[in-house]
Order: C-alpha cells, then sequence, then structure tokens
C-alpha cells in the first residue's frame, strides 16, 4: 500500500496540517485504510468509530489543538468517551451493547488537543492480567510474532501503533501496563507519575493509586507532547504531581548532563532466572549509557529484594476487583455471578471479598512504608534505575489465560512479566520502557529507566538521548500497514 504518511509520528503529522500539507480527513481515510487492512490480522482495534471519526475530521468546530487532525486509539478501559462502545473486556457488557455516556477529563483533554478517535482497542477483562486475550473480543496478536502475545493490558494499543495502523494510542498502567506492552511491541512506553493525569471524573484514584494515565508512541518527542496536553489537576482530584518547571517537549533533546545510574540485572530476590535475550539487553543499555558519559553501577534499591511484596499488593488489586464487579452490578442492575466473567476475574474478586476493611487499611500502610524504602535509593545520590522491563520475552498466545481448572494461572504465571514494573505503581515514580534491543528472533526487548518521583523532565531527556544515539523509528514489524 502507497501510505508516505505512514512512517510519522503524531508530531510530524499534526506539523503537515498546521501547514496546509494533509488535511485531518486525509489522515483519518488513510488510518482507517490501515485499520481495515491490517487489524483482521491483529485484532487490535474492537470498535470502530469511522463514521464518527469522519465527521469530526470535516467539522468546521475541529479543537485547534496542538494534535489537530491526527487520528487516535483509545483503549477501552478506564478512558470512556461519549456516545461510544465501552466494555472493559467484558463479555456482558459487549452483550448489553453498553455505551459511555460522558468524556472522562481524559477523554476531553486528548479531543481538545485535536486528536480524532478512530476505535476502541482491545483490553484484558479489567485490565488485571499482562495479556490481551479476553472471551469478549478474541486475543490480539503481536505484529512481531503473530504466535505471541502483545501482552497488556494496553495490548491492543501496543499492537495497533507497533503496526502502523494510528502514531500514538492511549494506555493506562496499574502493573506494568503501559510499559509492558511497549517492551513486547518495540515502542515507547511511559507511566507518568502518580497525580500527572486525572482519572475523573468517575475516579480520584483506581487500585489504591497504582494507576496512571497516558499513550503508546514509536517516538519520546510525542510521548513528550502528549503528556504536556493530558497533564495536570481536575477539579476535585484528591492530589496531583508537582507542575513541571517547564514544557516536557522541551526536554527532548536537552543534555541530561552526567547522571549516576544503578543497574538491576537479576529478579527481585533472585526469585526466578532472568531470560538471557533480557539480561542482554540491560548489559547493551549500560554500555551505551556508559559511552554517553554516565556513571553506572549495580545497584538498586534494596526493598526491591522483600519477598512480602506481593501480599499487601494482591490485597489491594483483589479489593478493587470485588468493588468493581458491585459497580457493574449497580450499573447493570443485575447481580454479576461467576458465569458473568472470567474465572480469573472471579477468582481474584472472591480473593477481595476475603479482605477485611482493617486488613485493607494495612495492606496500604505497608505499601506506602515500601515506597520511602524505595524512595530513599534515589535520595541517597542515583539518579536513575536500569532495569529490563519484562523478565523474559512476551510469550506464545495461551500461555496467561486461566481455565476453570485453573483460574488463578494468571496471578503466578504474571510474575516474570511485572516483576520490574509494579513496584514503581507502588511508588508513584515515572518509570519509562524504550526499544533499544532486538532478540536474534527479531523480538523487540525494551529496557526501562525509572527516575524519582515527579521527574518525568529527566527521563524524557535521557530517553531522547538514548532515542538519538541508538534510534530505532526505522525498524517494522513484519506485520505493518
Amino acid at each position: 500500500m502507497n501510505d508516505p504518511l505512514g512512517a510519522h509520528d503524531a508530531t510530524a503529522l499534526a506539523e503537515l496540517v498546521r501547514r496546509g500539507r494533509v488535511t485531518p480527513l486525509e489522515l483519518v481515510d488513510t488510518a482507517i485504510t490501515r485499520i481495515e487492512r491490517v487489524n483482521p490480522q491483529l485484532n487490535a482495534v474492537i470498535a470502530p468509530l469511522f463514521d464518527k471519526a469522519r465527521a469530526q475530521a470535516r467539522a468546521h468546530d475541529l479543537p485547534d489543538g496542538p494534535f489537530r487532525g491526527v487520528p487516535f486509539l483509545l483503549k477501552d478501559l478506564l478512558c470512556e468517551s461519549a456516545g461510544d462502545p465501552y466494555h472493559a473486556g467484558m463479555q456482558l457488557l459487549r452483550d448489553l451493547g453498553w455505551v459511555s455516556d460522558h468524556d472522562t477529563y481524559l477523554a476531553a483533554k486528548f479531543r481538545a488537543a485535536g486528536f480524532i478517535f478512530v476505535g476502541k482497542t482491545n483490553v484484558p477483562e479489567f485490565g488485571a492480567v499482562p495479556t490481551t486475550e479476553p472471551v469478549a473480543h478474541g486475543p490480539t496478536r503481536n505484529p512481531w510474532d503473530m504466535s505471541r502475545t502483545p501482552m497488556g493490558s494496553s495490548g491492543g494499543s501496543a499492537a495497533a501503533v507497533a503496526a502502523g495502523l494510528v502514531p500514538a494510542a492511549h494506555g493506562n498502567d496499574g502493573g506494568g501496563s503501559i510499559r509492558v506492552p511497549a517492551s513486547a511491541c518495540g515502542l515507547v512506553g511511559l507511566k507518568p507519575s502518580r497525580g500527572r493525569t486525572s482519572l475523573g471524573p468517575d475516579l480520584g484514584e483506581s487500585w489504591g493509586g497504582l494507576v496512571a494515565e497516558h499513550v503508546l508512541t514509536r517516538s519520546v518527542r510525542d510521548s513528550a507532547a502528549i503528556l504536556d496536553v493530558v497533564a495536570g489537576p481536575m477539579p476535585g482530584d484528591p492530589y496531583f504531581a508537582p507542575p513541571p518547571p517547564r514544557p516536557f517537549l522541551q526536554e527532548v533533546g536537552a543534555a541530561p548532563g552526567r547522571l549516576r545510574i544503578g543497574i538491576m540485572r537479576r529478579s527481585a530476590g533472585n526469585s526466578f532466572p532472568l531470560h538471557a535475550d533480557c539480561v542482554a539487553a540491560v548489559d547493551a543499555a549500560a554500555q551505551l549509557l556508559a559511552t554517553l558519559g554516565h556513571e553506572v553501577e549495580e545497584s538498586h534499591p534494596q526493598a526491591l529484594d522483600d519477598p512480602d511484596f506481593p501480599g499487601p499488593l494482591g490485597r489491594v488489586i483483589s479489593s478493587w476487583t470485588a468493588r468493581n464487579l458491585d459497580e457493574w452490578s449497580t450499573k447493570t442492575q443485575r447481580q454479576i455471578t461467576a458465569e458473568d466473567v472470567e474465572a480469573y476475574t472471579w477468582g481474584l474478586a472472591e480473593m477481595g471479598r476475603g479482605v477485611s476493611g482493617p486488613q485493607y487499611i494495612e495492606a496500604v500502610i505497608w505499601l506506602h512504608a515500601y515506597t520511602r524504602r524505595m524512595a530513599s535509593w534515589w535520595a541517597n545520590g542515583f539518579d536513575v534505575l536500569l532495569t529490563p522491563t519484562l523478565g523474559e520475552p512476551p510469550p506464545k498466545l495461551g500461555d496467561l489465560v486461566s481455565s476453570a481448572d485453573d483460574p488463578m494461572r494468571p496471578f503466578f504465571r504474571s510474575v516474570p512479566f511485572v516483576t520490574f514494573t509494579a513496584p514503581f505503581n507502588v511508588t508513584g515514580q515515572p518509570a519509562i520502557s524504550l526499544p533499544l534491543y532486538w532478540s536474534a528472533e527479531g523480538l523487540p526487548i525494551g529496557v526501562q529507566l525509572v527516575a524519582a518521583y515527579s521527574r518525568e523532565d529527566l527521563l524524557l531527556r535521557l530517553a531522547s538521548q538514548l532515542e538519538q544515539a541508538r534510534p530505532w523509528s526505522d525498524r517494522r514489524a513484519p506485520v505493518h500497514a
């Protein structure tokens, strides 16, 4: 397909619109053509919004924001858009034909920036597992290897961006759900600091403050520029991150200075062996950082090795899962039972129903203390922590799926895929996955960089430096529009 626009990131497409070189409708039409051509192979987009997108592209009142006319996909979880399907990975909501009646604050900010929603992307039920294989819509495939998962829970968005359907797509991250699929699909995936982006008006926080909203992109500058348009508090938010000293986009290309960077080359507590490709990715990134003049040494926060970490975390997530089922029972006016949800969702909710109020508070207090122990490593002189994003490459489809015989399989099988990401949802620190390494099999293997709370500016400077030193923009997945 002759599509000269497909190689552009969102920033470049927006610039073409501003210069009058292309119209919003042309951008939307080419994106729709890509989706229609490639999505049947991937199953990344589960709710096309083509007619609405074309109407918005033609409208005289299309917002004149920094991304005016750029086609965009929304992950079908948390970020609701008025008049559009919303299923959150649930077969029940799909069968009911559930439609959102409002924009969340984040969706409204995306619209004000000029983005045009061309569809919704696939997610696991409630985003509770790091793969994208819901019963409701079937599995999404990884464009780098169609037999593998793009991971999750933002796997639909990641697969769509990696395959060139759109230049950027929405994602959210409660245990690694932006960074994990970014690693699996060769993308930039930034989880912002806690409180950087609003979850309102429906929520003040989700999963006890673990969840952050942002995007998956092909370039660092897109991640920075989009963060500029979605960051900031909204009325009633219970807390918010300190405002940056200048726009995040201005950090792209700015010199980061000589940084002190610690490396973690093993799993937490040596609980499982890291895959050789993941170690090689970290070693290659460490060597590159040293070449760029940074001080690199093997060191990481001791709290990362705490074997008690999964217990309090599990109590928080399972309690919220039970609450989610209660919420949808109220909204749908029917009592949700085990037959209405997947086996893992029901098993997790049952765990949550066994957590008392005092036990939940005790778990939160433990996680807050863990956060203080983690933060002390940065306070004692380190600027950035380098880790693998994943403990092993993305597995084959089906490997992370529950069954009636083994409903909690995803809970235990997920450990290698979230062991490096979930701790920083707890601490609220910004963390970014970058595609700096490819395996001999041709799979992208991401590395994670973590900064102190509210230091997205530092992460973006360093990520931009690495992108310039080892660019990835010319790499294309085998399945690509």
